[in-house]
């Protein structure tokens, strides 16, 4: 396709696509599918890094920001959103900047990805500063708006950091404070970066966000102990997460979520030290919300 991007070249296992049974193309896209763990995989210290990032902005009372157009942005909303009812953060903590704006989410606007002013507007507009960590999504690495948003952030102090799928630049490797690039290959349908690239953006975001998270001491185990309890199913897990780890009764699970206020991790705490949920809130404080620190391993 004449274009150096991996992104844009042709695929050879796929030239003959449109001559295949459905059951084929089946076949071919799961085979394709298979290579982009492994792809993302080799990204680990890059991932670590921007996780630390994270996690360093956070403490500092910084935001996560995603910046992308198209696939890639709808990505980083989608994990941002993801953020409050999973593990009760603010919704500013972790935020998605899509070009387009939300009409974008559910209309493609193609065009709104070209201008690199209105990426440095947004940024503008959320008064990005130095506590700060913007993420770049772009799988060809070209996008203006993203350029622009990113740009800008550096200027405002904050520190940023650029996820594509195509080989990056010595100077993207040196503007930017970590660089994540999957190298997941052409796609079936040429361009199509919606498939291959953005199941890799999906799993890297999953990776830095949910891990970010983790150190912050939003895990306890494995179990999402800082859940905000705000429906039937999350209340249904918050309960059954409680008598998990202090083994009493669903009775028993759904007055402790009451007295904690619905917060699964306050009333662990309660439970096993004996303490009202004031003072299990300020040990916690204490502890910067590490459950562990206070009543030990999980069972």
């Amino acid at each position: 396709m004449r274009d150096p991007r991996l992104t844009e070249q042709r695929n050879p296992r796929s030239r003959r696509v449109d001559l295949l049974t459905p059951l084929e193309i089946t076949d071919l896209v799961n085979a394709e599918d298979r290579t982009v763990a492994e792809a993302v995989g080799r990204e680990r210290e890059a991932m670590a890094r921007a996780m630390e990032l994270v996690v360093d902005s956070f403490r500092r009372g910084g935001r996560l920001l995603y910046v992308g157009a198209g696939t890639s942005g709808r990505l980083g909303v989608l994990d941002a959103s993801e953020m409050p009812p999973t593990f009760r953060t603010d919704p500013e903590m972790v935020q998605g900047i899509i070009a387009g704006g939300y009409q974008a989410l559910v209309r493609a606007q193609e065009g709104a990805e070209d201008v690199e002013a209105d990426g440095a507007a947004a940024v503008d507009e959320r008064g990005v500063g130095e506590a700060d960590f913007v993420l770049g999504i772009t799988t060809s690495g070209s996008t203006p708006f993203v350029h622009g948003a990113l740009a800008r952030a550096r200027e405002r102090g904050a520190r940023t950091g650029f996820l594509l799928c195509t080989r990056p630049s010595p100077d993207l490797l040196e503007t930017h404070d970590v660089v994540i690039a999957p190298l997941v290959g052409p796609e079936i349908i040429t361009g199509s970066t919606r498939m291959k690239a953005g199941t890799a953006t999906k799993l890297v975001l999953n990776t830095i966000s949910t891990g970010a998270m983790i150190l912050l001491g939003k895990v306890y185990g494995n179990l999402m102990v800082d859940l905000r309890v705000t429906s039937r199913k999350l209340r249904d897990r918050g309960e059954r997460i409680l008598m998990e780890i202090l083994g009493v009764d669903r009775e028993r699970a759904g007055e402790l979520l009451e007295a904690s206020g619905g917060h699964v991790k306050t009333a662990i705490v309660m439970e096993k030290l004996g303490v009202d949920r004031e003072e299990a809130l300020r040990r916690l404080d204490r502890a910067q919300g590490r459950v562990s620190r206070l009543v030990g391993d999980p069972p």
